[in-house]
């Protein structure tokens, strides 16, 4: 490896341009190459840095460390294992990918190239989350006993007409994999496993122009106990509303909430006391809507962590699949009426 990290990018949408503004901005890394199947986006990419509309013509013709996966969803399992084939770890973007059978071959390919899968779960850095975290490694939460996920966004008539993937049901998968994974990891970060799942969903407002929910209860089961109420949908009226995670449990309570998981809300515990957190700027802004939070330079900065400094990968490969397990579950466990 040279005295820089190399990336280059598959996809160069709204995602796309995010982390190659990181790869950038980074003094540790460094862009070599583009490729998006949209010719009108080579205009866009800095000066220097190689485009492509074939992927398989940038890996051939491209020498590169890392490969980040930024494609509608349907396509990071055949676009990751591209990318260890090609012997390039891979950053691959939420979800890790439509199906755990998916997720499978992308960790077999993994382990036979000995290269690494960092799965993109940037809320996972957010402050409160990281609070909330440590109270939890310590035990100073005690058993916990219920949680309530809430995910109140607006996904508008803009959103769905500028893309020919979101919101069919074979390329997107659904709210909980392209909305609302974030949530999912994180009530798994926090939590653990679900072993059960049930619940009820409606597409309520997005039936012209979707194939999948946009609203959705659900009641799950954690493996330590924990009864987990989850809560979303993509009809919050002109604009995001919520993005909250509240837990009750035996030595306290404490409310992670704002619109993506920026605020310590509520906190009254028995034996620690929260910083007060409330990060007002940070979300991901993509003009005609937003999604959550904008921490993709922890993500690059992890990538050269792992591979420079040896340190831990944030959310591994497994954690990845184990969130689209989650998602399945809660799709399996949709009540038929």
């Amino acid at each position: 490896m040279s005295d820089k990290i190399r990336f280059c990018i598959v996809g160069f949408g709204n995602i796309g341009h995010r982390h190659a503004e990181h790869i950038l901005d980074n003094l540790n890394t460094m862009l070599v190459a583009v490729c998006d199947i949209n010719i009108a986006l080579q205009n866009k990419i800095p000066a220097g840095v190689a485009f492509y509309t074939s992927l398989q013509e940038m890996l051939e013709k491209t020498t590169a460390d890392v490969l980040c996966v930024c494609t509608p969803n349907y396509l990071h399992e055949p676009h990751t294992i591209a990318g260890l084939n090609a012997g390039m770890h891979t950053v691959v973007e939420k979800p890790m990918a439509l199906s755990v059978s998916e997720c499978d071959r992308m960790i077999i390919a993994a382990e036979k190239t000995g290269k690494t899968i960092f799965a993109v779960k940037q809320n996972r850095y957010n402050p409160p989350v990281q609070e909330v975290k440590k109270l939890l490694a310590k035990h100073e939460l005690g058993k916990i006993y219920m949680m309530q996920v809430n995910c109140f966004w607006n996904r508008g008539e803009a959103y769905y007409a500028g893309s020919d993937w979101r919101g069919k049901k074979d390329k997107d998968g659904g709210c909980l994999f392209t909305q609302f994974s974030h949530f999912v990891d994180i009530l798994y970060y926090l939590n653990g496993p679900v072993t059960n799942a049930e619940g009820l969903v409606r597409n309520f407002a997005h039936q012209h122009n979707t194939e999948v929910e946009d609203t959705g209860c659900f009641v799950l089961k954690a493996a330590n106990g924990a009864i987990i109420n989850f809560n979303f949908t993509t009809c919050a009226y002109e604009r995001n509303m919520e993005g909250s995670i509240t837990i009750f449990a035996e030595k306290g309570t404490v409310k992670i909430g704002g619109q993506y998981l920026n605020t310590i809300e509520y906190q009254k515990l028995g034996a620690a006391t929260l910083p007060p957190i409330n990060i007002t700027a940070k979300a991901n802004d993509y003009g005609l809507y937003q999604g959550s939070m904008s921490n993709h330079d922890k993500v690059i900065q992890n990538v050269v962590d792992v591979l420079f400094h040896n340190q831990a990968v944030m959310t591994s490969a497994e954690e990845g699949r184990e969130v689209v397990r989650i998602i399945e579950q809660m799709y399996k466990g949709v009540v038929k009426k």
